[in-house]
């Protein structure tokens, strides 16, 4: 069997396996029901679900032809470490900072791994998502996310 897309091939590989492994994890936490979604529910689904998406694109890089066989580029290795770097510092600053100060800073962090960064566009953006990030999980879910920095809330 030859492989027609290479992009689509090593995509559909990644989502399998990313898909498998989420919806493998999920089986360690209760499902619950239906009606009350335990929560090992939402990531099982979710896995299952990335790991059909990630066979279409697989069967389609097997059976559709592409021109030049759509090779894969050079990996952009700058964006990338800067978008994880940001990630994983928002995950270490979250306690110390709270949410009102680490959203922003992971959002104007990441904005930067990109060619085209505004100051302006990447402080709505942080304005807009902190906003719904607490009216999502701090109102609406009752999730114990620190808002506020230590020094602030004492």
């Amino acid at each position: 069997m030859k492989i027609k897309s290479q992009r689509d091939f090593w995509s559909g590989v990644m989502f399998i396996a990313v898909g498998v492994g989420f919806a493998w994890g999920a089986t360690n936490y209760s499902f619950g029901a239906a009606a009350r979604p335990g929560p090992g529910y939402f990531p099982f689904g979710l896995g299952v679900l990335l790991a059909i998406l990630g066979a279409i694109v697989l069967f389609k890089a097997l059976t559709i032809e592409s021109e030049g066989g759509d090779p894969i580029g050079n990996i952009a290795w700058k964006p990338l470490s800067i978008i994880v770097g940001a990630v994983a510092g928002f995950g270490v600053i979250l306690p110390h900072l709270g949410m009102v100060a680490s959203l922003p800073l992971l959002i104007f962090v990441a904005a930067t791994a990109g060619d085209e960064f505004h100051w302006v566009e990447a402080g709505i953006n942080a304005v807009v998502l902190t906003v719904f990030s607490w009216l999502i999980f701090i109102k609406g879910l009752s999730l114990t996310i620190p808002l506020w920095p230590k020094f602030i809330t004492g």
